[in-house]
């Protein structure tokens, strides 16, 4: 390892919602099992993940159960235990933070971590192992990681061995071990673009580095595409963790101060509208769903009151938004002047992190989103 270049970590939690499961309930743990369904669960439903038993059998997550049970008919489905994954990623990052202050957490069960300085102290590799080993001693969470000196490099790496694999991943093991991979299996490529791809006969990491095929794959999925790609896999690419890079916030608000105390309701409902409009345009903007609707008064005694209502699941929905707010404005506006208006949305979540569970009563909906997403 060189250190003179940056050493960075990518630490993914192996089956995060299995494992978690399994822990709540250690018979899980020689089971063939996966978690989907939940409180709607019907045989229409979709797995968020499968356990590495179940894996064996081609059962994986965004599969159906009706499909999972076609292939292993005594698959065992457990429902999403939804507050837990949030303790335990939790754990996960709190554990992290132990070693440095630089962890930029990707997702809910993903994190990457700058260790160049800690590495001046402990061998990476050795560093490695006593993050693996605590995460999975203490708290039962198999993880793999990815070293290496970028973000891409590392995560290929923690991808490289699963589970509970430790890889390095120099710029000079690239040819070696990400080569012969398949194109589809490079982080940043998705399903489109890996069809694209496989129909100009670029199968493998090793085709879409050849000189010879360059012109026809920037002819085919662009350059700017091409070269993020070349970069990528030359070890050319982001080498900076940031904490703060896409922090999800708790909530998201807005607030004005009225230029005089106001009860005129048409009016306050003009104001709540923009502030509206104003917030759920940032939700929307940074690809967040909410747990909450919420909203502030402050009277012209100077009296505050905040009101908040939560749904069953996370939502970006407008209309049901909207309708909350105001339902909460009507529901307890005292009708006295008012000084300061706010509104916002709580328990914010990206939306990659949502999964929705496909039911015989919901299916059309959910799988006309599916569409629509994957067309964007």
């Amino acid at each position: 390892m060189n250190f003179t270049t940056k050493i960075i970590f990518h630490i993914d939690l192996n089956a995060f919602y299995a494992s978690v499961e399994a822990i709540l309930d250690p018979n899980l743990q020689n089971k063939v099992f996966a978690v989907g369904g939940g409180k709607s669960y019907f045989r229409g439903g979709v797995l968020l993940t499968a356990s590495y038993k179940a894996r064996r059998y081609g059962i994986r997550s965004g599969m159906s159960i009706t499909e999972a049970l076609k292939k292993y008919p005594k698959l065992l489905i457990v429902p999403p235990s939804r507050g837990e994954y949030k303790k335990y990623s939790k754990l996960f990052i709190d554990t992290l933070k132990k070693y440095t202050d630089v962890v930029y957490q990707a997702s809910i069960d993903e994190a990457y971590m700058d260790v160049t300085l800690k590495s001046k102290e402990i061998h990476p590799i050795d560093l490695a192992k006593e993050i693996q080993e605590y995460l999975f001693k203490t708290y039962k969470l198999p993880s793999s990681i990815g070293i290496a000196p970028t973000l891409f490099l590392a995560k290929m790496g923690s991808d490289f061995k699963k589970p509970m694999g430790i890889t390095v991943m120099r710029k000079r093991d690239v040819k070696k071990k990400l080569y012969p991979l398949k194109v589809g299996s490079m982080f940043g490529i998705g399903r489109k673009t890996n069809e694209r791809l496989n129909e100009i006969n670029i199968f493998t990491l090793e085709d879409l580095m050849s000189p010879s095929n360059k012109d026809k794959i920037i002819e085919t999925i662009g350059e700017n595409a091409y070269q993020t790609y070349y970069d990528n896999l030359m070890g050319k690419s982001n080498d900076i963790v940031d904490p703060h890079k896409y922090e999800i916030p708790q909530s998201i608000s807005n607030e004005t101060t009225l230029k005089y105390d106001m009860d005129i309701i048409d009016l306050l409902k003009e104001e709540l509208n923009n502030l509206f409009e104003e917030t759920y345009e940032r939700l929307i903007k940074d690809d967040y769903m909410c747990k909450n609707a919420f909203i502030k008064i402050r009277y012209s005694n100077f009296k505050t009151m905040t009101k908040t209502k939560s749904f069953l699941e996370e939502s970006d929905d407008k209309d049901l938004l909207n309708q909350t707010i105001q339902d909460l404005f009507e529901n307890y506006y005292n009708q006295t002047p008012v000084r300061l208006l706010g509104l916002g949305f709580g328990g914010i979540i990206e939306k990659k992190d949502f999964k929705i569970d496909r039911t015989i009563f919901n299916y059309k909906d959910v799988d006309s989103k599916s569409r629509e997403k994957k067309n964007d």
